[in-house]
């Protein structure tokens, strides 16, 4: 008893210490605390501030992606990201009908991409891997995933069409509203029942062949041979059945329209592809393109140019760019160069 009773004041002063260390501690945490909010503050306020002028009377202009000074009217930020939806609603129930989450819908995906995908890697949102149950499940979901996505005939068979046109499009670097209208006239062929009898394969091609004519950056029926899975003729029958069943209005294909793809496959000058579209004007004023390949006529279009302007090229690599004979091409370029002839003289 005697010794605890001495030792207490001790322990006493020990506990003070230890209890005024601690709210020192605190003290400064909490100072340290308020200068970093300060500092924070102090940044903000930086930030806010015209860069020329230093005011603080900002004003931001959505419309143009502006931040601009009301005082001095420097144009302190530009380019700024509209976070809003890219529609417009002038009522609540317009506003109702417009707004969605998530991505737009495409005629790319057999179900528009409204269903749910499952990604094939093996983790989780923190990018950990998961555990051999976990896979095992996650591969039981992505199974039943997929035959719920396709679940009759017609949408198995658009899923692969439409990959079908995904590929071809890809190999012959058609842009994506040529893929999308391809899409389209496949989903209006499936819709009227035009696939009985013919492959899904050739009605895709077809499709994407008359899209590509359609929107102005037309391909040569060989062109589309070599990427499809099918033949020539089968392309070229089916193509035309197509056209005419749904009664698409299609334009014969301009030779101009080839001219840029191929000067530039060559490697020539605008003054060559310049030069190639004359040389095709005239002919048409002349009628000698009535009957005529347009691909023959505009690869002997590029190869007279470019031996006008003294950029040239050989036959055999015009011939290799456009897939056409060498014999087409000499045969065209002779009648292309009288036509000119004829024209300046006339």
């Amino acid at each position: 008893m005697t010794n605890n009773s001495h030792q207490s004041p001790a322990i006493t002063r020990a506990r003070a210490r230890r209890s005024d260390e601690r709210t020192e501690t605190a003290q400064q945490d909490a100072d340290t605390t308020v200068s970093d909010e300060t500092t924070r503050s102090a940044e903000s306020t930086e930030t806010v501030r015209c860069p020329e002028c230093e005011s603080t009377q900002l004003i931001t202009d959505d419309e143009r992606g502006e931040t601009v000074c009301a005082d001095c009217g420097l144009v302190v930020d530009e380019d700024s990201i509209d976070r809003g939806p890219e529609w417009r609603a002038f009522d609540s129930a317009e506003r109702d009908q417009k707004s969605r989450v998530g991505a737009p819908t495409t005629n790319l995906m057999h179900d528009k991409g409204l269903s749910t995908n499952i990604g094939w890697q093996d983790k989780d949102a923190y990018g950990n891997s998961l555990s051999s149950t976990q896979r095992q499940k996650m591969q039981r979901l992505r199974t039943w995933n997929e035959r719920f996505r396709t679940r009759d005939s017609k949408e198995r068979n658009l899923k692969q069409a439409l990959g079908e046109v995904d590929r071809m499009a890809s190999a012959l670097g058609l842009p994506e509203n040529v893929r999308e209208t391809a899409s389209v006239i496949y989903r209006r062929a499936l819709d009227e029942e035009l696939l009985p009898g013919r492959s899904i394969e050739g009605v895709a091609t077809a499709s994407l062949y008359a899209a590509a004519r359609q929107a102005g950056t037309p391909r040569s029926l060989d062109e589309i041979t070599n990427v499809s899975r099918v033949g020539r003729d089968e392309i070229a029958r089916t193509y035309r059945y197509v056209v005419r069943e749904l009664k698409l209005q299609i334009k014969p294909a301009d030779p101009e329209q080839y001219v840029p793809r191929f000067a530039s496959d060559l490697d020539l000058s605008d003054e060559a592809e310049r030069r190639a579209r004359q040389l095709l004007r005239s002919a048409k004023e002349q009628g000698v393109h009535s009957g005529k390949s347009p691909v023959g006529l505009a690869a002997a279009a590029v190869y007279a140019a470019s031996l006008l302007i003294n950029e040239k090229v050989t036959q055999k690599e015009v011939s290799s760019v456009a897939n056409i004979s060498e014999v087409t091409i000499r045969n065209r370029y002779h009648e292309l160069l009288e036509a000119e002839e004829q024209l300046s003289t006339a």
